[in-house]
């Protein structure tokens, strides 16, 4: 019998940035992406606790737990005003502008089959953009997480 499990689209994340400008909570889609990352290992630290009761086999503990998002797309505007895409303009223009504590931001995402928001306490090192003669300008963002993610249910609006 075959599985009733199928693999699911990468086309079909979400992600969002939160507007802190804003004067209610408003969450802003970064449009145009075309791939993602996903590396839940980042910034991990660990402490060797090897000794000679290992007996020449490695030992250590997991002493941080850190994780990155990477968002690689192209660089989008609106054909009518000409306005960058709001979720990257946020990132490029606001966001990134911003050091110490204030260098923190919301970032949410998920599958469009899901449920809930993964949640981050993020802060974010903005990407290069370019592009050749035959080509569309690209746009990126590294997002790294501070503290441990949360969650949070998709609300739907009428």
């Amino acid at each position: 019998m075959a599985s009733s499990t199928r693999p699911i689209d990468a086309r079909g994340w979400i992600f969002e940035v939160r507007d802190l400008e804003a004067a209610t909570e408003t969450w802003l889609p970064i449009a145009g992406l075309t791939t993602f990352t996903v590396n839940p290992g980042e910034n991990e630290e660990t402490a060797d606790t090897t000794s000679f009761e290992s007996e020449g086999a490695y030992e250590e503990d997991v002493m941080q737990r850190g994780a990155s998002l990477t968002l690689e797309g192209q660089y989008r505007v609106d054909k009518v005003t000409g306005a960058q895409d709001p979720g990257q303009a946020y990132v490029d223009n606001v966001w990134a502008n911003q050091v110490g504590i204030d260098s923190h931001n919301p970032v949410r995402w998920r599958h469009k089959s899901q449920t809930s928001w993964v949640v981050w306490d993020a802060t974010m090192t903005p990407g290069e953009q370019g592009g050749g003669t035959n080509e569309k300008t690209t746009w990126s963002a590294t997002i790294r997480r501070n503290g441990w993610p949360t969650t949070a249910p998709v609300v739907t609006t009428p």
